[in-house]
């Protein structure tokens, strides 16, 4: 299942919240007290991009003058987003693309990243959610292949893919992808993709990175874009030429309220908005997955480097 496109019960035990994993440490540098009397707790999905995200978003607010906590112990963006519109979360990381499709009920994406923020932005702040200015981050779906055999058949492209002969078309897809109307049967009719059943593998999310870079299964492979393995393992991602994938950019939500008493989280948010771009979140994702280092750890060394705590 789509990491970030988790649905399902919403209920959520008080106890969850309670047993939660936590940061609450700052750094021994301070950037001021604009945020004093600031209380509660950052949410976050479970996975590293997640995690990351909320103990950066932590650390900042607490350099600040806050004394938060990061919850990372939830599970299903569902849960999360309950958590935020109940109150028990001052506010977390969401996706552009899942807020709308996911939480506002809609079948079809906008498309342009822009114009998909300013949707959800609009729909979500008749719930009291307000979304602050977005990350260029997108963690959307896409295709990826080995650098040298992107090479070798000459694709950039989604439209350059489908291009290709029939036995060249190879992909590795999960489960879900396959029968989503934004995925597998989109594409194919998006692209005008035609190849034989025998041309897709089936495989689990995670061992499609490692399946594409052998190029035994397939030549392409399923992948979320900002994932850390995309770079670790030399592939390249295709671009979506016809912009048939929904934008999931990042963005930090928030109860409204909470941004009503303390506006300048707004402002504080934007000295790290700009510099998390696909690519970065790569970085610092490779640096869990692939590397296996701390989440927190990694958001507190990224945020030192940046000269922000």
């Amino acid at each position: 299942m789509k990491k970030h496109l988790i649905t399902g019960v919403t209920a959520l035990a008080a106890g969850a919240l309670v047993l939660s994993g936590c940061s609450g440490s700052t750094s021994s540098a301070s950037a001021g007290d604009e945020l004093e009397g600031l209380t509660g707790q950052v949410g976050s999905k479970d996975f590293s991009e997640q995690y990351i995200l909320a103990y950066i978003t932590t650390e900042l607010l607490n350099a600040h003058g806050a004394d938060l906590e990061a919850n990372v112990k939830l599970v299903g963006s569902a849960n999360v987003r309950q958590a935020l519109e109940n109150g028990d979360f001052i506010g977390y990381w969401e996706y552009t693309g899942t807020s709308w499709i996911t939480y506002n009920g809609n079948t079809t994406p906008v498309k342009g990243a822009e114009a998909q923020f300013d949707a959800v932005k609009e729909a979500d702040a008749e719930k009291d959610i307000a979304w602050l200015d977005p990350a260029p981050l997108n963690n959307t779906y896409a295709f990826a292949v080995r650098a040298d055999k992107a090479e070798e058949l000459g694709v950039k492209t989604m439209s350059d893919v489908a291009a290709l002969p029939a036995e060249d078309q190879t992909f590795c897809i999960e489960s879900e992808f396959s029968t989503r109307d934004d995925g597998w049967p989109g594409l194919k009719t998006a692209y005008g993709i035609d190849i034989p059943d025998s041309n897709v593998t089936m495989l689990d999310t995670g061992v499609i990175y490692t399946a594409t870079q052998k190029g035994d299964d397939c030549n392409f492979g399923e992948v979320f874009q900002t994932d850390g393995r995309i770079p670790a393992l030399d592939l390249v991602v295709m671009e979506d030429d016809e912009e048939f994938f929904p934008s999931y950019q990042g963005g930090f939500t928030i109860r409204q309220e909470v941004l009503d008493d303390y506006p300048e989280i707004a402002d504080i948010i934007a000295e790290i908005a700009p510099l998390l771009t696909t690519e970065e979140m790569q970085k610092l994702n490779a640096l869990v997955d692939v590397e296996g280092e701390d989440p927190e750890d990694v958001a507190i060394d990224w945020l030192e480097e940046q000269e922000l705590i």
